[in-house]
């Protein structure tokens, strides 16, 4: 049986695409789409940054600069973003899927599926902040959608604000979504595939954090 990848008609059809994804002996599409996510995503990070969502952290040198210099500053900002753009996509995309791969029994490229979609939803979380910063002032770890804007109601500590920003509602959606595939792929126990997504999910929440926490040092690195 052939698949081809269609994460479009997937959305309204999960059920049936799982069935025909678990049947399927020849997947079809695989690279191409996921070139075109990673396109996609290196764009969108590129138009945030050219909006000035995350450019909070450069306000600093607006006077300390000259005006060319700081259009050169956000410049170097801009493709920072898109360099960033790619690794993230390759990060989502390829390294759960070899962690999947290794402790269950489904093949590579149909976990690959899985963070196609993983990626999509992502990149729309994204878009959704790009009003919240423009209009509304938020950022991203504060944004109404996550824990971080009650976090900042209880603690003052960086971090913790981040760790929780990371946790939004498209994250908690992503773990059920990643369960659902995983049990439409696997006989491995449902409490074992909840305990490795929530895991993993928790590792990468720990990451954005970090990043979160080294963001202000690296730019002072790049233009101090």
């Amino acid at each position: 049986m052939k698949y081809s990848v269609n994460l479009f008609r997937m959305a309204f059809s999960l059920e049936d695409h799982l069935f025909r994804i678990r049947k399927a002996e020849q997947i079809h599409n695989l690279w191409k789409v996921s070139g075109l996510l990673v396109l996609l995503t290196m764009l969108i990070y590129g138009w945030m940054a050219y909006l000035g969502v995350g450019t909070n952290i450069l306000s600093g040198y607006a006077t300390e600069l000259s005006p060319a210099g700081y259009e050169t500053v956000k410049g170097w900002f801009l493709l920072g973003r898109v360099g960033f753009a790619l690794i993230f996509a390759a990060l989502v995309l390829f390294v759960p899927s070899l962690i999947y791969y290794a402790v269950t029994d489904i093949p590579y490229r149909k976990l690959m599926i899985m963070q196609l979609a993983v990626l999509v939803v992502l990149l729309v979380e994204r878009v959704v902040w790009v009003p919240l910063v423009l209009y509304a002032g938020l950022d991203w770890y504060v944004s109404p959608l996550s824990f971080g804007i009650i976090a900042s109601y209880l603690t003052e500590e960086s971090w913790v604000i981040y760790f929780f920003g990371s946790i939004s509602l498209f994250q908690l959606w992503l773990i059920w979504f990643q369960v659902k595939y995983l049990r439409a792929m696997t006989m491995m126990k449902q409490r074992w595939l909840w305990m490795t997504v929530i895991f993993l999910h928790i590792i990468f929440w720990g990451l954005a954090t970090l990043l979160a926490e080294l963001d202000t040092y690296l730019i002072n690195g790049w233009f101090v």
